[in-house]
């Protein structure tokens, strides 16, 4: 696994103060025994929804344990977990993940469990069009990263079956995909921090702005630009920055106007470079024709679903979760009320705020 210690005593000092606004872009990364394993499988041939074809996909993937069997091979221990838009697996390696779920006597001890993190198309070491293709890759959906996942599983890793799906934001909306498909792979699903259903209003429209500043942008040049555009990343930074934090913790650290202009330029000077204009605006369109709602009634195993009351992306306010969860057979809805121990949309990352939910599911699920 690569390290990345940026722990000087003022970083640390400030993850400390600002843990409200950090939600797990620049934390500490935990320290994980055993380390995990890394690795990488190629998908041949791949073929898209859109009816376009890739040579070689490649798929980028951590794993924490080994897989157990019963005795008709059917795995019984694996854990696949899901990352978020402009994510990648380094997620779950923050300390408020990994060191809450995966430490010994954990949820998800890492001596009981497989874990199974992989990079989504589009993100982290997996294909994406920066590696070459820019805006020749195929125009991939959440439906095609979902089969990516499966063919992952199934294919490179030899697993035909789970345990359970925890999946957070764009991974919250692909466990329902998974639901919906694969209905018998799984014991159980959590999802953390999405909504069942087309993404519409204002998360819809701050996906179509970042777009529109990505395709505006004269530098762009129908993506064959030589120096990286800022104004897309820069828009989907300025709309991350505000979801990622409570109102509460964020009226409460930066009382003083200056100190609310100074993290806010230390935000995007942090973050900026590692966007790819390209890679960012197909992250963001793969959502265009999610919609699982038709088919919540198809899901058969226990679904712990969890959202947070200070979500900018999933505001509460429109009862949708409420709403569909009652399609799902065996679907439990908790909304977690903003307090000081939340983080906006991005608690899904911190998991002692949810961690009890998590141990509910495991179980009501097991067999």
């Amino acid at each position: 696994m690569r390290r990345r210690i940026r722990l000087s005593f003022y970083v640390l000092l400030s993850a400390l103060l600002f843990a409200a606004v950090c939600h797990g872009q620049s934390e500490q990364t935990a320290v994980i025994k055993p380390k995990p394993q890394e690795g990488d499988y190629v998908l041949h041939d791949f073929r898209f929804r859109s009816g376009e074809t890739l040579p070689t996909l490649r798929m980028h993937y951590l794993t924490f344990g080994k897989p157990v069997r019963d005795a008709a091979g059917r795995v019984t221990n694996a854990v696949l977990i899901l990352h978020g838009t402009s994510r990648s697996s380094d997620q779950f390696l923050a300390a408020q993940f990994a060191d809450v779920l995966f430490d010994p006597g954990e949820p998800l001890d890492t001596s009981r469990f497989f874990i199974i993190i992989p990079d989504n198309i589009g993100h982290g070491k997996s294909s994406k069009p920066s590696d070459g293709m820019r805006m020749h890759f195929p125009q991939y959906d959440y439906d095609d990263m979902v089969l990516s996942q499966y063919e992952l599983l199934t294919e490179g890793l030899g697993v035909n079956h789970l345990r359970l799906i925890l999946g957070t934001s764009m991974g919250c909306m692909h466990s329902w995909i998974w639901g919906e498909t694969h209905p018998d792979f799984m014991d159980a699903m959590m999802p953390l921090a999405c909504l069942p259903v087309p993404i519409a209003g204002r998360n819809r429209i701050i996906r179509k702005m970042v777009m529109n500043g990505i395709r505006q942008d004269p530098g762009w040049n129908h993506g064959d630009y030589t120096i990286e555009p800022r104004a897309g990343p820069q828009i989907w930074l300025d709309f991350m920055l505000i979801a990622s934090g409570s109102p509460l913790q964020m009226q409460k650290n930066y009382t003083a106007p200056e100190a609310a202009d100074r993290y806010v330029d230390d935000y995007i000077k942090q973050r900026i470079s590692n966007l790819d204009a390209n890679d960012l605006l197909y992250e963001v369109n793969a959502s265009r024709s999610y919609d699982p709602s038709s088919k919540l009634g198809t899901i058969t195993v226990p679904v712990m679903f969890v959202n947070f009351a200070d979500d900018f992306l999933n505001p509460p306010e429109l009862g949708i979760a409420e709403q569909e969860i009652k399609k799902v057979k065996r679907g439990q809805f908790t909304l977690i009320p903003a307090s000081e121990q939340t983080h906006g949309h991005f608690t899904h990352t911190w998991a002692a705020v949810w961690q009890q939910y998590l141990q509910q599911l495991l179980q009501e699920s097991q067999r």
